[in-house]
């Protein structure tokens, strides 16, 4: 009588273990890393993968100016980030705090501290960050498309403020730019699409700038 329950458990684990997803091959990480990228650069990023000391490594070597961080297959959500390789040492500080389970905001605390005091560097001029975020199956590795995931743009210039940039500090309408953390730096402008309202993205780049510089 009391092997029931027993049973009752391993049939539970089995079937929770056939349903589980597999493990993405070293390719489809690739891949989903590189979805948030422009296509024309997507070439030549690096891809940074999760190991299971919880570090990140190596996966790909490019000869661009983008890294791309894989999906962290111990989350529950889909995240995949790809940025200027000038962000590398002000994002790899972010994930060895993290790591200690030092909190948001004195992550924060630290490395503006460390960057002020010279200890830690943060590009001077405009960069780049692409992400795109979702729920855990938002990428289909039989496909290689990601749907279900907000897609944001980011443009870090350190010490920008709504002054020096005519940006308000939240967006006016649903995928506008506004300016986040103004005065710090890594104050940065966001757009944010989200999954029911992004476009289809393009192959390439457009035959022409768009008619609309003054």
């Amino acid at each position: 009588m009391k092997t029931l329950p027993v049973l009752g458990c391993l049939v539970v684990v089995s079937t929770l273990v056939l349903a589980a997803s597999p493990a993405l091959s070293p390719d489809q990480q690739i891949a989903a890393a590189l979805s948030p990228a422009p296509p024309e650069v997507r070439e030549t990023a690096t891809v940074l993968g999760h190991s299971a000391d919880g570090g990140v490594k190596t996966i790909r070597q490019g000869s661009g100016d983008l890294i791309c961080l894989a999906d962290n297959p111990g989350d529950d959500r889909f995240h995949v980030a790809c940025y200027h390789k000038d962000l590398e040492p002000f994002m790899a500080r972010g994930r060895q705090l993290r790591a200690q389970d030092v909190s948001r905001d004195e992550v924060q605390r630290i490395r503006e501290e460390e960057i002020e005091a010279g200890k830690l560097v943060i590009p001077p001029g405009p960069t780049a960050l692409y992400s795109l975020s979702g729920p855990a199956d938002s990428y289909d590795p039989a496909t290689g498309k990601v749907t279900g995931a907000n897609r944001v743009f980011v443009v870090y210039i350190p010490y920008a403020t709504e002054e020096t940039t005519g940006l308000s500090p939240k967006p006016m309408t649903d995928g506008a730019p506004w300016i986040m953390s103004a005065g710090k730096p890594w104050a940065h402008i966001m757009v944010v699409q989200s999954a029911e309202s992004q476009p289809e993205p393009r192959s390439n780049a457009p035959d022409s700038e768009p008619n609309g510089l003054q």
